[in-house]
């Protein structure tokens, strides 16, 4: 990865454009650590991703906060959604004399490949759902578009609260930061500090009834049949289920941030 952005950071004069992926859900939480250094000097579009997973209200907020702050922004869901809009846009900025040279920057699984493959017009990049999949620098041409992938590079200088919220949203890996019981037990703090628990309730029917976030585990390990021998409820399960159900929207939909709100998951 530090190979690919360094590539990347010398490809930069040459590009007329640079596109930052960012997840919907949490758009601060998951902005790629060079964009603002690099906002200067080449204008920077922001695609918001997984639309479909975040509350619909609030991202039409995120939309309207970077086109204030004079940054072109789109929202999709990249698996759905065709890109129509953002690829006449980016079109009518083309050269005359020659393709529209841009980057697709972002950190981790935030759709950086699906975005690519649109742009271009074929499926061209590797896609997958592991962090880290796509790795070094690569030219991809289609349409009007000369376009480079990047690595998904997160900021090695980001502490643990940043990584935990990252795995939350399948940013990141689990065992990186604890494992599932581990980081399931700190969503569930986190579900209860937001509001957010309905979507446990609604979808499993675990109400919180003032127990401890342990005990909500295992209430959910129950639930969802996450056994072992003699009726133990195994956490570590329990703990998978609920932080890939959260992440993948089958909780239901929701959105971390707010504009103009203090980051949730700055250190302290």
């Amino acid at each position: 990865m530090a190979r690919g952005s360094r590539k990347l950071l010398e490809l930069v004069d040459g590009l007329d454009l640079l596109v930052e992926v960012r997840d919907a859900r949490a758009p601060i939480l998951t902005a790629s650590p060079f964009i603002e250094a690099l906002r200067s000097s080449k204008p920077v579009w922001q695609v918001l991703t997984r639309r479909d997973l975040a509350d619909e209200a609030e991202t039409s907020r995120w939309i309207s906060f970077f086109r204030e702050k004079g940054s072109e922004a789109w929202t999709y869901d990249l698996r759905k959604d065709r890109l129509d809009g953002l690829v006449k846009a980016l079109s009518a900025r083309r050269p005359a004399h020659r393709e529209l040279r841009l980057a697709v920057m972002g950190i981790p699984n935030v759709g950086k490949s699906l975005l690519l493959n649109g742009l271009v017009g074929r499926r061209s990049a590797v896609v997958g759902a592991i962090p880290g999949v796509t790795r070094g620098v690569s030219w991809f041409k289609g349409r009007d578009f000369l376009v480079v992938d990047s690595p998904g590079i997160a900021d090695p200088h980001s502490g643990a609260s940043v990584h935990r919220w990252l795995a939350w949203i399948g940013c990141s890996r689990p065992e990186v930061i604890g494992g599932t019981e581990v980081l399931a037990l700190g969503l569930i703090g986190l579900l209860r500090r937001r509001g957010l628990w309905r979507l446990v309730e609604t979808s499993w029917g675990v109400g919180d009834g003032g127990e401890s976030d342990e005990a909500l585990l295992e209430a959910i390990g129950r639930r969802l049949g996450c056994l072992v021998r003699g009726g133990v409820v195994d956490l570590s399960q329990a703990g998978k289920r609920l932080l890939d159900a959260f992440s993948t929207g089958r909780l239901g939909r929701f959105t971390l941030e707010t504009p103009g709100e203090a980051p949730p998951w700055r250190d302290v």
